[in-house]
């Protein structure tokens, strides 16, 4: 009974594989079922998101304390001053990524993401090489932003001020700047593989936050043996994958050493300058799981945070009004919006950092563990145990932030009108396993949000104070609602 009503998708599941077959052997089905039920009554399947717990833990015990997924024990800190002296402080010991067991079947500990050791510091220092060389917060890559943002406000203007779901009109802008970069070109927004391709990411990132694979990320070692979403996700990323796979072989079949067109030239031509090597992590397998890391972080994230952003403007359309008033003072009609207007932009600046602080995309971060025994505040923490630095608890730090569970754009301005820095603001994480894409993620968000804001303004379909801000999911990541919004020429 305690199966059927907290996780009945679960329980059918179950009584559906045994009993059809499966493993035929009825006695470990009661043993996994009594398990599951234990393990369901401690963190139900249906219950409130994971992040929650470990927030009401450390009212009780403190900022660092450890808790057990099954029989592991993951050390999670809470709070702006322990995860910084985690992730700054110590940088280097808690610099280790933790095996996430929803993907691990298809990363297996490669790609800059999932890598560690040698093999994550060499791609790591070539990914942001390549990255600054094809023009990551410079000049080129603002122009290339800036020319994508002109095809998403035409894409804006054919809706015709009628409803419309946003979501992939904004990943497809968002994908072609990353696309730029490790693919060499743009796609067209009706071009059915990079729509089909959205969808795949859109869906794998979905599921990634779903009650089951948190559940999943806990009792993997048992759960891996039986059907589940986790299946899904895996199809998924690997047919992302395979569509990698092909572009390498058209690079390889046309490259030219003397002019790297893109991210996967470069990787080739490193990959060729190493053959000899023996120790070298420049090979096919890193190559694609790379280009994938980059290519899904660089779409989902940023256009998940704008998608989050427009609901929340909508929510507060004073917030909004304020935004068009200062994008009509400072860059006006005549010009399209620069990266550099930034510094004289403080309300609009503060209210993206807000919508980022707020929208708490990665709330619990991509874990990560200790690389050796480490001392931290007077406990040892073994080599390889699992650490969860619950970003969302900095974020929303009452020490650090004048209002932090309210979306308040003056978290980030001082008395005087003046944008406001704050060292407690880590979305894209902080340390050495601080976001690679960072300062191109920064440029997207002030570009798409200014040129879109520029010329339209956002009208909801029902009024400011019944529109819903809750998660559509809230696990791995906080996928933000659907919704259906009007862009209407201003």
């Amino acid at each position: 009974d305690t199966m059927r009503c907290l996780c009945p998708k679960l329980f059918v599941a179950l009584v559906g594989y045994f009993g059809g077959g499966g493993l035929g052997v009825g006695r470990s089905f009661w043993l996994f079922f009594v398990f599951l039920t234990f393990s369901v009554e401690l963190i139900p399947i249906s219950c409130p998101p994971l992040i929650t717990f470990p927030v009401q833990l450390s009212a009780k015990y403190g900022p660092v304390f450890t808790v057990y997924f099954g029989s592991k024990p993951i050390v999670v800190l809470c709070g702006h001053e322990a995860v910084k002296e985690a992730l700054v402080d110590q940088a280097e010991e808690f610099s280790g990524r933790a095996h996430m067991p929803t993907v691990e079947k298809n990363f297996q500990g490669f790609g800059v993401v999932f890598a560690n050791g040698e093999r994550w510091r060499q791609l790591r220092r070539f990914s942001l090489t390549v990255l600054r060389n094809f023009g990551m917060g410079k000049k080129s890559i603002e122009e290339r932003i800036q020319e994508e943002a002109q095809f998403l406000l035409e894409a804006f203007r054919n809706t015709k001020a009628e409803p419309f779901d946003p979501t992939f009109f904004l990943s497809r802008a968002v994908s072609n700047v990353i696309c730029s970069i490790v693919f060499g070109d743009r796609f067209d927004y009706e071009d059915k593989e990079f729509l089909s391709l959205l969808q795949m990411m859109n869906e794998s990132f979905k599921e990634m936050s779903t009650p089951w694979s948190q559940f999943y990320d806990m009792y993997a070692s048992f759960l891996k043996y039986f059907p589940g979403p986790h299946m899904k996700i895996y199809y998924l990323l690997e047919d992302m994958r395979k569509f990698i796979e092909r572009r390498v072989k058209q690079n390889q079949a046309t490259l030219d050493a003397n002019s790297p067109r893109d991210f996967i030239d470069c990787f080739l031509i490193q990959m060729e300058k190493e053959k000899q090597n023996p120790s070298s992590e420049f090979n096919i397998k890193n190559l694609e799981l790379t280009t994938l890391n980059l290519f899904f972080a660089g779409t989902e994230t940023v256009s998940s945070t704008l998608r989050y952003g427009f609901l929340l403007l909508m929510k507060h359309p004073e917030v909004l009004g304020k935004m068009h008033e200062e994008i009509d003072r400072v860059i006006g009609q005549s010009r399209i919006p620069a990266i550099e207007d930034r510094s004289q932009m403080p309300y609009t600046d503060a209210v993206i950092h807000e919508i980022q602080r707020f929208s708490d995309l990665i709330p619990m971060d991509v874990p990560h563990i200790v690389t050796r025994d480490t001392q931290f505040r007077g406990y040892t923490i073994p080599q390889g145990t699992e650490i969860y630095p619950m970003l969302s608890t900095v974020l929303r730090d009452p020490s650090k932030f004048k209002s932090p569970e309210s979306f308040n754009p003056r978290n980030f301005l001082e008395e005087t009108g003046q944008f406001r820095k704050n060292d407690a603001f880590v979305p894209f994480s902080s340390g050495k396993r601080i976001c690679l894409g960072e300062a191109l993620a920064r440029m997207e968000l002030f570009l798409f949000f200014t040129t879109i804001l520029q010329r339209f303004t956002l009208k909801p379909l029902v009024a400011p104070e019944d529109i819903d801000t809750k998660p559509r999911e809230d696990g791995f990541a906080k996928i933000p609602p659907f919704y259906q919004l009007c862009v209407v020429p201003r």
